[in-house]
């Protein structure tokens, strides 16, 4: 099933463009399609509150630092990729192996220990048995 691409959904939930039979489809489908039809509410929903929103629902108004560096980020040549800062060091990569390591090895041996013991009650007769030795 095809759905209704995403930017006409916007399109719908502002609804400023006069109706084409592309909207029209686009309904018909939206009336039998519970993905659509729920995408299209919550942006329906964006669109009202964003409507109705005024510059006293921001908690505080942005300090003017804020718009400068918006302006100096967006006008600013692209770089690079940056380095991540911290890098683990070798000798922590391998402790952390050695650690999962012994985990591993730990949970071999208690596994081993309890094939060992449920062979034992099994058989107490025999020592050692197939499986574990």
């Amino acid at each position: 099933m095809t759905h209704v691409d995403p930017s006409h959904l916007v399109e719908l939930a502002l609804g400023n463009a006069t109706r084409t039979a592309a909207d029209t489809e686009a309904l018909h489908h939206i009336a039998h399609c519970t993905r659509c039809r729920d995408d299209l509410h919550t942006m329906t929903r964006v669109v009202e509150a964003a409507r109705t929103a005024e510059l006293i629902d921001l908690p505080t108004a942005p300090p003017e630092r804020v718009w400068h560096r918006i302006t100096r980020d967006l006008s600013a040549e692209p770089t690079a990729p940056q380095r991540p800062r911290h890098t683990p060091d070798r000798r922590k990569r391998t402790l952390l192996a050695l650690l999962a390591l012994a985990t591993a090895a730990a949970i071999a041996a208690a596994r081993c220990s309890r094939c060992r013991r449920a062979q034992q009650q099994a058989a107490p007769h025999r020592l050692g048995g197939p499986g574990c030795s």
